[in-house]
């Protein structure tokens, strides 16, 4: 995947957003999955196995430069100017489960989840 990947819709970008956040601390936790599958099940509720997306979007997050997120993370926002800033601030707020999944939020999670509200605000502001 390279900072270019455009997904096709809100809610594949939606779960990039929790897989990133997932793998923020470079720690990937058994119960930030779960909370994922969870969120999952709101956002596909016609799939009946989430795990295999899931498992998909794990697989091309790990392909991923660490230095391309932030800019993919953007031209993705970019596309997805459509979508109201509620919601957005909406999946914004629901990246705390994830992150505090584990009963720790670790610097590198904060880091993500400042860069991800200054990208949101940014888009506002446009």
């Amino acid at each position: 995947m390279n900072p270019d990947h455009k997904y096709t819709s809100f809610k594949d970008f939606i779960l990039f957003l929790y897989v990133h956040m997932a793998f923020a601390d470079d720690h990937f936790d058994k119960t930030e999955e779960e909370v994922i599958l969870a969120k999952m099940a709101r956002l596909y509720p016609k799939e009946k196995d989430q795990t295999i997306k899931y498992e998909a979007f794990k697989k091309d997050y790990k392909t991923l430069d660490p230095n391309d997120v932030d800019q993919l993370i953007k031209n993705n926002f970019d596309q997805f100017s459509h979508v109201s800033f509620s919601d957005k601030y909406r999946v914004y707020r629901e990246m705390y489960d994830i992150i505090n999944a584990d009963g720790v939020i670790d610097e590198s999670e904060t880091e993500a989840m400042d860069k991800l509200k200054k990208i949101i605000d940014y888009e506002v502001k446009k």
